[in-house]
């Protein structure tokens, strides 16, 4: 169990899954928080990880940091999305290591699986087949990060541990147009859509692949409380073992926003992996469930999309 007052490092704190971490902590009562902006330490800098360690030795890690973003910055950027998490998840899970960390948690993606993994997929199934190649760079990165934290377990008798969530949605979302996710990506297109008075909105692929979601603050949840009860050399997954299709996930986010004009699907565009559903009884069995349904999920971050100024990072 992690001590209230013990030293914790949020590596991505500014991000949408580092900032959920950093409010389930608050909530949880932890008061000591290490937290470093980019232009601060730079991640892909192996010396300025190194020196950051060893001038703050923190107990505990949350490793968020990483190079996100949706099927067209994915298939755009293989060489760029690869290397540069690989690099940062490197640098900081060898340097937690050589500095004495008591646990550190690595986050990973479902993305893993091979593209055609039996459904729900289980923890077992990773490195059983060929991966999705629209963003196998970035698949492999997240890989090669929760292999060397194993390694270093059976290697060095480490505690670290990883968790691979399913596709994920909240606030402090990317919305760029062009570089986002596709459920903050259809919040920012049927938002600009109902202002702008549109009769239709047109979408890519056909709509029929199936994808999970889970809210960002409820894998917050379950990323601390892992690092409260688990430890093991296998991943845990992390989703809702719910699935609807793009198409129903279409219609849902234009009715929390209200637009009511019609969906077109552009089918010569791609729709990545047919279906991506991750069995979650290993987290159910370790005493953890989902708390916030889709659609309650997306109104609140809908909310959160029309407070805040608009994430169009890439």
């Amino acid at each position: 169990m992690m001590e209230k007052n013990a030293k914790i490092y949020v590596a991505g704190h500014s991000g949408m899954v580092g900032s959920a971490i950093l409010r389930e902590l608050a909530r949880n009562g932890y008061n000591n928080i290490l937290t470093r902006t980019h232009k601060e330490l730079d991640l892909c800098r192996q010396s300025e990880v190194e020196a950051f360690f060893a001038d703050n030795k923190p107990e505990y890690v949350f490793l968020a940091a990483s190079k996100v973003g949706g099927i067209i910055a994915n298939s755009e950027a293989l060489a760029d999305f690869m290397y540069e998490n690989m690099i940062l998840e490197m640098n900081v899970i060898h340097a937690a290591w050589k500095n004495g960390c008591k646990k550190l948690e690595f986050l990973g993606s479902s993305c893993i699986y091979p593209r055609m993994a039996p459904q729900p997929m289980q923890e077992c199934c990773l490195l059983t087949g060929e991966l999705e190649k629209t963003n196998e760079g970035y698949a492999l990165a997240k890989i090669s990060g929760l292999k060397y934290c194993e390694f270093l377990n059976r290697q060095y008798g480490t505690d670290f541990i990883s968790v691979m969530p399913t596709n994920l949605y909240g606030p402090n979302d990317n919305y760029h147009p062009r570089y986002s996710h596709v459920l903050p990506a259809f919040i920012r297109r049927f938002h600009e859509a109902k202002l702008q008075n549109l009769e239709s909105v047109t979408c890519w692929g056909d709509g029929s692949p199936l994808r999970e979601f889970l809210f960002v603050d409820d894998l917050a949840d379950l990323c601390v409380y892992l690092m409260n009860h688990y430890s093991g050399n296998e991943t845990v997954n992390a989703g809702t073992g719910k699935e609807l299709t793009i198409k129903e996930l279409a219609e849902l986010v234009a009715r929390v926003i209200g637009y009511k004009g019609k969906i077109y699907w552009d089918s010569s565009k791609p729709n990545g992996t047919p279906r991506k559903l991750l069995d979650v009884s290993k987290a159910a069995q370790l005493g953890w469930h989902y708390k916030t349904e889709l659609e309650d999920g997306i109104r609140i971050t809908y909310e959160d999309f029309l407070r805040k100024p608009m994430r169009t990072d890439r």
